[in-house]
């Protein structure tokens, strides 16, 4: 095994915590709950990236999704830079956004009309507003292990970085800010309905990673998004996808392709910038229509359809609608993933992993996995170990336990035959 150099990264990070809390600018980026401390990248192209140090990685985070295509793709640096000459931002409306739009709405059904924003968390902080305006009540329902951003609503048994660092919710979260958020286990209608039946008139939204990425890689039963989507319905409730991280990343047309179902919003975010902020929300136009100036629901943002944003974005798109592309993204995580658990198995190691599209996830666990409950009785420590092994033999994985991990268009066969020679090396330690 070759033993990293790391001095430049170890100088840089002890530099970052004399500024910055933690000395970085998001919690799970710090490593704490995998040891050791971050390395600082410098560059990437393509598959890799390139820490400070000098060391390369074949990299299975992608920016925690965007990268869908690769880092630095040709196509989107000549957009972007090409939209960069003309200014960086406008505050005003431009071409792009409608061009976006358009995309959006042609790709995803569910999506008739469109919200731009500059973040993932101000999409479902966003979108759950609209969705109390238009119903006209105040409670909402999420589901345990499933993050959709810091707002403070929704920091409540939240995974991701929450879950990553232990915090069962945040101090400076007000108690009435989330007195009107109701948890129910992912998986688990009987306990949705029950929450309907203890709460009659009073639900306005269920909002949902449809496949979860922040536990962990989790798929849905077959009859559960169908239930939600029956007794929302039934109950005079929105139903609403939190695609920000499967959006155009299991499918091109997000999970609600994959699943068949028809949400009334829908948040996006990660791809839909290609790896600059942005974000989204949309869905049914009456709906829609009740957003400010059409509407009394107010939502406004300085950098909202930044320009620089929607052209990297919208060439992102373009480049993955064409053919093949999901065929590829599939085949490269299906070997993968066989790779992986081949390898568990030889090695007589729990092991449950499984793949959508361009994500995918793994728990040294007997599997399946299917809920937030069933990810944290994983062996945490056997994670840990595996992460440091991989990590010194040039595979960058997510730091935590609890976060999917990403392929992108530009992961060749011999990637992912250095990947899993590292992973036959980690595992028999």
């Amino acid at each position: 095994m070759i033993k990293l150099k790391t001095d430049k990264s170890k100088e840089l990070f002890a530099t970052a915590k004399t500024l910055m809390p933690g000395g970085v600018n998001s919690p799970v980026r710090a490593f704490g709950s995998v040891g050791g401390e971050p390395i600082f990248i410098d560059h990437a192209k393509g598959a890799h990236v390139f820490d400070v140090d000098g060391n390369k990685y074949v990299d299975y985070v992608g920016s925690w999704g965007p990268a869908i295509v690769g880092h630095a793709h040709p196509e989107v640096l000549q957009a972007v830079s090409e939209t960069m000459a003309k200014g960086l931002s406008f505050g005003a409306p431009s071409v792009g956004e409608n061009l976006l739009a358009t995309k959006i709405n042609q790709i995803m059904p569910a999506v008739e009309r469109v919200r731009l924003v500059s973040s993932g968390t101000e999409a479902c902080m966003s979108a759950l507003r609209v969705a109390r305006g238009f119903t006209g009540r105040d409670k909402i329902i999420k589901f345990t292990g499933c993050y959709h951003g810091h707002a403070d609503m929704l920091l409540v048994q939240a995974g991701s970085g929450v879950l990553t660092l232990g915090l069962p919710d945040s101090p400076g979260v007000p108690k009435g800010a989330t007195e009107t958020t109701l948890c129910a286990p992912f998986n688990d209608l009987a306990a949705v309905e029950e929450i309907f039946k203890n709460n009659k008139d009073e639900i306005a939204a269920v909002i949902i990673e449809p496949i979860t990425g922040n536990t962990g890689f989790i798929r849905p039963a077959p009859s559960f998004i169908s239930g939600l989507r029956k007794i929302t319905e039934q109950e005079g409730a929105l139903l609403i996808f939190d695609e920000v991280m499967t959006g155009f990343r299991v499918a091109m047309g997000g999970a609600q392709e994959i699943l068949k179902i028809k949400p009334d919003l829908v948040t996006l975010g990660k791809v839909i910038g290609g790896g600059m902020n942005i974000g989204a929300y949309g869905g049914r136009s009456d709906i829609m229509a009740k957003l400010a100036p059409e509407g009394p629901i107010y939502q406004a943002g300085t950098l909202s359809g930044n320009p620089v944003a929607v052209a990297c974005g919208l060439k992102t798109l373009e480049i993955l609608q064409r053919q093949g592309s999901f065929e590829k993204l599939n085949q490269i995580s299906k070997k993968l993933v066989n790779g992986l658990k081949t390898i568990a198995t030889e090695n007589d190691i729990p092991f449950s992993v499984d793949y959508e599209g361009g994500m995918f996830g793994f728990f040294f666990a007997n599997g399946p996995v299917t809920s937030h409950e069933q990810a944290t009785q994983a062996d945490q420590k056997r994670f840990v170990q595996f992460f440091q092994a991989m990590l010194q033999r040039g595979i960058y994985l997510a730091p935590s336990a609890f976060e999917a991990g990403f392929v992108s268009l530009a992961h060749t066969d011999e990637d992912i035959e250095i990947t899993l020679e590292a992973a036959r090396a980690a595992m028999a330690e």
